[in-house]
């Protein structure tokens, strides 16, 4: 689908579309009118004799549901046969040679909509993963997905910044409304210049394949937002030559991710504080563990549930009201999965407060804990406890990773008395369980594509026993059966396994991910591409693999330049141009997000680091990360477990301890930084 840009025409691929839309149900037709223009807001220039189509996205080729040619005023209306879509409609306008802008609409055809640089930026970037082959198309849940985080950047109906992008926690706090906005700039340069145009088609050219230059700039987009680090320094002096667009990026990004942060949990009573990992159920919504109450080191008892465009869930749809409660749950440390049966699992680490021992370090210690500690919890999806008041035991103790195999295991790391224990079927009355060495700290789990478990060993949270890998299977008598283990790294948090069942793991304490073939032999260890301190790790679609980065658990760590990272994975076909097994894709500074000049503040509008004494602004929107998360559109879902300043977070360090102070620690870390379109969506367990 690419050529040189001397053979290009206008989106010759929309004006060949063969093919015929029959209406075989009884929704009405509908109408949608809007205007091309270049610019928002007061100052535009509309663009005549455009050809503007209305199209629906498939898993081929789009169907175009009616087209129109602008008049003077950029003005057009479109007739449909029909309103609403399985999959979604969108718009695209083909406004000079290579520049084609695009418009996201959504399920629902909506009466009035713009066609401007900036709702194509959205498109573009909301679409990356399925705009492959040229032009839209893809599963009809992921689209769906995909067209509501382009909302979270634009308004349709205005062509203007959306409101998500305008307020807190975005706006000035992170730079991604100025990063949209230089990339409008880019596409107002390319439009009306065709150097500019040249340039910007050969910078967004895939990596490796000078020449062969985008079809139009929809799709050069698209090429930018899937390898965003990519000729970085170019477009954004190119981005400087136009001036449509104000409030723009003042220096030069490590890379062009557009971010969407989150923070409302659906009830400023009970603010996100340490979200620590995110599981998605069958409809897309995202489960969040969410370890302690704002401001306080004290456990959580409330989980928080989100829309799959990152606002809370608020009971419809058969969905949790978030913030959900009961249960059981009592600071869910890492744990939480929802399984294929849409059951939510919670892993209970505890970790202070009046349901717990008072003089338990909440780092180290593996002392006994009071009833309602250590337990699991599970929900339905609609926010139903199904577990008792106090959760699940079964032998857990201070549980963190939680993961549910293909039979409906359900297994748990049982950090606290350094065990793996298994539900069988999800029944804890029916318990098994494996012993490990004494401060193992089991973290993290895996389910192999045969149904074995690998299982991280952490050697506690702050690392001070050896860390290991093992496999463990559950055999046809019932019992556990550890297959091997083996040491390795230094404070091994998250584990996942590749499509070829190949087990990666963050090790925090040295600064790697190893890899281990199936049989245990390792592949080796990797870093780079801005990799430090790493906690969680997930793979992507094409087997590459991603890395949430924590820093370093040591008190002078001020963490305040939060990232994740990428590297190439099993799969020779997804690496870059000369890149290897385990070489960084990100840059040295791994994909981060920068303040714009505005302190980062809670969804309650207080200064993160709250109003008392020596509580300093931070400028830091993304935080101390323990997971990555990619959705079924291709966004990644990073969490802000810790804030970034140890010194103002813990206090102090006892004999090479890390010490919570009970009184004034205020680790956790607000809300969520969703990473737009960056990632080949994995397979789902929900077979969409």
């Amino acid at each position: 689908m690419s050529r040189h840009l001397a053979t290009l025409i206008p989106s010759a691929f929309l004006l060949t579309l063969v093919g015929t839309f029959c209406v075989t149900d009884l929704a009405a037709a509908a109408t949608i009118s809007g205007r091309v223009q270049l610019g928002a807001g007061d100052e535009v220039d509309p663009l005549a004799d455009v050809p503007v189509t209305l199209l629906e996205a498939t898993e081929g080729t789009p169907v175009v549901m009616g087209q129109a040619v602008t008049d003077r005023l950029g003005r057009f209306q479109i007739e449909s046969a029909r309103q609403n879509s399985s999959s979604i409609f969108f718009l695209a306008a083909d406004i000079e040679r290579g520049v084609q802008f695009v418009t996201i609409l959504g399920v629902r055809l909506p009466a009035q909509a713009t066609i401007n640089e900036l709702t194509s930026v959205a498109a573009s970037y909301s679409m990356a993963q399925f705009y492959r082959n040229g032009y839209i198309s893809g599963n009809a849940f992921g689209l769906r997905i995909g067209a509501l985080m382009s909302n979270n950047i634009v308004a349709p109906a205005s062509g203007e910044s959306s409101d998500v992008l305008l307020i807190s926690p975005n706006a000035d706090q992170t730079h991604s409304l100025r990063m949209t906005r230089s990339l409008a700039n880019m596409l107002n340069a390319a439009a009306r210049d065709i150097f500019a145009r040249y340039l910007f088609l050969l910078a967004t050219s895939p990596e490796g394949s000078w020449g062969d230059l985008p079809e139009n700039t929809a799709v050069g987009m698209a090429n930018l937002a899937r390898n965003p680090g990519w000729l970085v320094y170019p477009l954004y002096r190119l981005s400087q030559t136009s001036t449509t667009y104000g409030r723009v990026l003042q220096r030069l990004p490590a890379a062009w991710t557009v971010t969407v942060k989150v923070n409302d949990s659906g009830n400023d009573n009970y603010l996100f504080g340490g979200p620590a990992n995110v599981s998605f159920d069958s409809r897309g919504f995202a489960w969040v563990a969410n370890n302690t109450i704002q401001g306080t080191p004290f456990s959580a008892k409330r989980i928080m549930v989100l829309r799959p465009d990152g606002k809370p869930s608020d009971g419809r749809f058969g969905r949790a009201a978030s913030p959900v409660t009961g249960g059981g749950i009592l600071g869910d440390g890492w744990g939480i999965t929802v399984d294929r049966t849409d059951t939510v699992w919670i892993g209970n680490f505890g970790w202070g407060g009046d349901d717990y021992f008072p003089t338990l370090n909440p780092i180290v210690s593996t002392n006994p804990l009071k009833l309602g500690n250590g337990s699991v919890s599970s929900f339905s999806v609609a926010g139903t406890p199904l577990s008792a008041p106090i959760g699940y035991f079964g032998g857990t103790l201070r549980v963190q990773a939680i993961k549910v195999d293909q039979d409906g295991n359900v297994w748990c790391c049982s950090f606290g008395n350094d065990k793996v224990i298994v539900f069988p079927g999800g029944d804890p009355r029916r318990s098994q369980e494996l012993q490990f060495y004494e401060g193992a700290g089991p973290f993290g789990l895996a389910v192999a594509p045969n149904g074995d478990v690998w299982v991280s060993n952490s050697g506690g949270l702050a690392g001070l026993n050896r860390s290991s890998v093992a496999r463990v299977r559950l055999d046809d008598d019932g019992k556990l059966q550890l297959l091997f283990l083996t040491d390795v790294g230094n404070t091994l948090k998250v584990i996942d396994v590749d499509s070829r069942g190949n087990a990666w793991v963050a090790s925090q304490g040295d600064d790697t991910v190893y890899g281990f073939r199936p049989n245990g032999h390792r592949i080796g260890g990797f870093t780079g591409g801005g990799v430090r301190g790493p906690w969680g790790l997930c793979i992507d679609g094409e087997d590459n693999l991603w890395v949430a980065n924590f820093g370093k658990l040591i008190v002078d760590d001020n963490f305040t330049r939060g990232r994740i990272s990428k590297l190439c994975g099993i799969n020779r076909d997804a690496w870059p141009p000369k890149k290897s097994l385990g070489d960084p894709i990100t840059p040295i500074t791994g994909f981060t997000v920068q303040s714009a000049g505005s302190q980062v503040l809670l969804h309650d509008g207080t200064p993160l680091y709250g109003t008392g004494m020596g509580a300093e602004p931070s400028y830091a929107p993304i935080m101390r990360q323990t997971s990555v998360q990619i959705d079924q559109a291709g966004n990644i879902w990073s969490v802000n477990n810790w804030k970034p300043r140890f010194t103002t977070d813990i206090g102090l360090f006892n004999d090479g301890t890390l010490v919570v102070d009970m009184e004034d620690a205020n680790p956790g870390g607000d809300g969520l930084i969703i990473f737009v379109g960056l990632a080949p969506p994995p397979p789902s367990q929900f077979g969409m």
